[in-house]
């Protein structure tokens, strides 16, 4: 019996029937672990508010959802109050790992300034890092950057995005799962019937709704663009929330484009609206490698996405996708000519291009490899 506890600042919500949800990305994820393990605990924090449409419950209670308070957020005194609570989390933690044949710590993440350190130095228990952030985030914040100073500088391995001449030989280069094998079945349908025609383009994004992931830069961009090229544009699908919708919203009022604000969505929802998207605007100024690229890919969207980080590995310019740099609006506007302008033919040739890269998304192709090069057994 393999037990693995996981420790991470995964959002979750108790629902009124008391269910246990986290956010989907991640829960889903960690459902297919079960693949590996016989058991896993899942270190997290616990927050008050309603849970979000996105959130999902664990599938098995084989995974037990162990809590700690939510710490952070943007002011001082939150950062400060994190310090009362670093006793009783590396309790929690070390109790958790007690119980455990291995570890995975997920960062980079504020409780991660304690966390790493204190598995690095104190904890003997086989187990790996797993950074999920920009890993040669240049203007990264202080506590990231220490957390990546001490995972180059530990000898557990630390699987990271993308390939990167002096990443030391701890550090494994993983692509973030996303797939299973159904939806990539199914994806594969979708391309196969998916056509772009002029009045008919849908646009989309997925994420945050804020200016630091670039929306209000996607919404300047569009409105720039020509009468002309406007009228070729289905909808813009926005999904997602955030503390600026309301002003994108009325931002947007009377453009004479067809902006649709969806708010958060179920994962079903969104692969929904990744079907009838020719293309995945994500205009951010700092990315690891975003789980929403590969499962818009997944079904046929286009993306236009900052050439930074890991990004440029996996999307070629013009070839199955559109990289931008430097991120500004008029580059952003030249991106989205170019998909408006873009023939059934060259749009087909696209998308058919992006299917040798989606296997490597599937969470079978990521176990196998935490199986192989981790956890050091055998293939079967």
């Amino acid at each position: 019996m393999q037990t693995l506890t996981i420790i991470s600042h995964t959002e979750h919500y108790k629902l009124p029937d008391g269910t246990i949800v986290g956010l989907g990305s991640t829960v889903t994820e960690i459902n297919q672990l079960l693949d590996l393990f016989d058991n896993i605990i899942h270190v997290a924090m616990l927050h008050d508010e309603s849970a979000p449409p996105s959130s999902l419950p664990y599938v098995s209670d084989q995974i037990t959802f162990v809590a700690i308070p939510a710490l952070g957020g943007p002011k001082f005194s939150d950062k400060l109050s994190i310090l009362w609570k670093i006793p009783s989390v590396l309790k929690t933690i070390r109790l958790a790992i007690s119980k455990s044949d291995y570890f995975q710590f997920r960062a980079p993440t504020g409780i991660g300034v304690f966390v790493i350190p204190y598995l690095v130095v104190f904890s003997r228990k086989k187990g790996w890092f797993k950074y999920a952030g920009n890993w040669k985030q240049k203007s990264a914040p202080l506590a990231y950057r220490f957390q990546r100073w001490i995972l180059n500088n530990q000898s557990r391995k630390v699987t990271i995005n993308g390939i990167w001449n002096d990443q030391p030989k701890q550090c494994l280069s993983f692509e973030n799962p996303c797939l299973t094998q159904e939806e990539l079945e199914q994806g594969h349908e979708v391309i196969q019937q998916k056509q772009i025609k002029p009045g008919a383009i849908d646009f989309c994004f997925v994420g945050r709704l804020e200016d630091e992931k670039g929306v209000g830069l996607l919404i300047d961009a569009f409105m720039d663009l020509p009468e002309a090229e406007k009228a070729k544009i289905n909808t813009i699908h926005l999904v997602g929330d955030g503390k600026s919708m309301s002003d994108y919203k009325l931002k947007v009022n009377n453009c004479g484009l067809n902006f649709r604000f969806h708010g958060f969505l179920s994962r079903q929802d969104v692969h929904k609206i990744y079907e009838i998207s020719h293309c995945i605007i994500l205009p951010s100024a700092n990315e690891g490698f975003p789980k929403v690229i590969s499962e818009a890919m997944n079904y046929g969207c286009l993306p236009i996405v900052s050439d930074m980080s890991s990004i440029s590995h996996y999307i070629k310019d013009d070839v199955n996708g559109f990289l931008l740099y430097p991120i500004a609006r008029e580059r952003l506007v030249e991106k989205i000519k170019k998909v408006l302008n873009l023939n059934d033919s060259k749009y087909s040739q696209m998308i058919i291009s992006q299917i040798k890269e989606r296997n490597k998304f599937t969470y079978s192709y990521y176990n196998n490899r935490i199986r192989q090069e981790i956890l050091k057994i055998n293939a079967v």
